[in-house]
């Protein structure tokens, strides 16, 4: 009988990497769920198309417990009522099992269906430190028949910050001279501090033109926007997961560690109004994501 032979060491700590870098990913993955960077359906499809990856090695409990407004009981009937085993996998669900599921996620969670046709209107928004700026920026260099609309601010420039270019840099009395003249297509506070806003004129005299107009601005403008302008889309600009936004916004260097976790903050309910607007772009590779959107036009 041959003796049982021990694997080299070498092999177990492979193993044990494999193991730790696939428990990382489905961490990771769960932060994405609950900061919903990432829709549930999105995670099943995943699920389903790769079984042995993060996704499919998933637990559905954990899964479930992921999603926002999800705790410990609420799962327990829910897994009950689908007739879910607790110790299923996303990837190892039956047809009737991923059907059920499925079926609840959107009702529960409805992804945003996209709407038909094109608009020369764009309004990109996003959470903070997802790079709309940069996405921006690249699309005004790629494509010079989009025109950028520039923004008037009440904050002061930041490094490298040009006036007329990057921002109209105004102060409080000029912010409610514009608003009072009716000068601002949108107006908002941000983080509960500056205030921004678009300029109305040049917008209007570019689609008078027939050119197509990008406004890079926040959740509160992109909703004036809709109301004031229905045929305008809009675009929501997604961190290619949580980790990588706190990572951007850390790396950025801009804010202190108080003004940091105030954007954090907000970006969790951010990210949470997404189901708002009419596309989803993902800016994992910038000039992926500015071709993205500049495709959007009309």
């Amino acid at each position: 009988m041959a003796e049982h032979q021990t694997p080299p060491e070498v092999d177990r700590v492979a193993a044990s990497q494999r193991a730790v870098a696939a428990r990382r990913a489905r961490a990771s993955l769960k932060r994405d769920l609950s900061a919903r960077v990432v829709s549930p359906q999105e995670v099943m499809r995943r699920a389903a198309a790769d079984p042995a990856g993060p996704a499919g090695t998933l637990r559905v409990p954990d899964f479930l417990t992921a999603l926002p407004a999800i705790g410990e009981s609420k799962r327990d009937r829910l897994l009950a009522e689908l007739q879910i085993a607790a110790v299923k996998r996303l990837g190892g669900l039956g047809v009737r099992q991923r059907a059920a599921l499925g079926a609840w996620l959107d009702d529960r969670f409805p992804e945003p269906v996209a709407r038909p046709g094109r608009s020369r209107l764009l309004v990109l928004a996003g959470p903070t430190a997802v790079g709309k700026g940069t996405v921006a920026a690249q699309i005004r260099a790629e494509h010079p028949d989009i025109m950028l609309s520039v923004s008037a601010t009440t904050r002061a420039p930041r490094p490298g910050e040009v006036e007329g270019e990057h921002y109209f840099f105004v102060d409080d009395a000029e912010f409610d001279r514009l608003i009072d003249a009716g000068e601002l297509l949108e107006h908002a506070t941000v983080h509960n501090k500056y205030r921004y806003g678009t300029p109305r004129g040049p917008v209007d005299a570019a689609l008078a033109e027939g050119r197509t107009v990008l406004l890079e601005i926040d959740l509160q403008g992109a909703r004036q926007v809709r109301a004031a302008e229905p045929s305008a889309a809009l675009v929501f600009l997604l961190p290619p997961s949580w980790d990588e936004l706190v990572h951007r916004l850390v790396g950025r260097g801009t804010e202190g560690d108080e003004e940091r976790a105030r954007r954090l903050k907000t970006a969790r309910v951010e990210l949470a109004a997404q189901n708002e607007f009419d596309f989803r772009v993902v800016n994992e590779d910038v000039a992926s994501a500015a071709a993205e959107v500049a495709a959007l036009a009309h």
